[in-house]
């Protein structure tokens, strides 16, 4: 057997090679982007739970200020259903109300709190 003879002999049992690496590897990129996508969303779902919570908070403190009727903690449940949010905490001290809400998905808990009341006065 000649020196072309075994380079196709070695070849023979390369066959399948290539498909198989292909498979492996568009497998790794099919695992990956299933890992990355829930992460990204997740990490949207809580940018949108903190402009909501943010939201929740101004609507509560206009309420505790005296600018809108009602009660600052119940406008603030309302005001954070509307964007998909359940209040967690709503606490009044004064004109300034903290608010903590949260959202749940993948089955995971996402919270965060937002604090708002009037501007500060030189005398503060």
């Amino acid at each position: 057997m000649g020196e072309v003879g075994k380079a196709r002999e070695r070849m023979r049992g390369q066959r399948g090679a290539g498909t198989t690496l292909m498979i492996g590897l568009v497998a790794t990129v099919v695992a990956l982007t299933a890992l990355v996508i829930p992460l990204y969303w997740a990490l949207s779902v809580r940018h949108a739970l903190a402009g909501a919570t943010d939201a929740a908070a101004l609507a509560a403190a206009d309420t505790a200020s005296g600018l809108v009727a009602g009660y600052p903690c119940g406008n603030a449940e309302r005001l954070a259903a509307v964007n998909d949010a359940h209040i967690e905490e709503c606490a009044v001290d004064g004109r300034i109300v903290t608010v903590t809400a949260s959202r749940r998905i993948l089955g995971i808990l996402v919270t965060t709190s937002a604090t708002a009341g009037p501007p500060p006065t030189g005398t503060d």
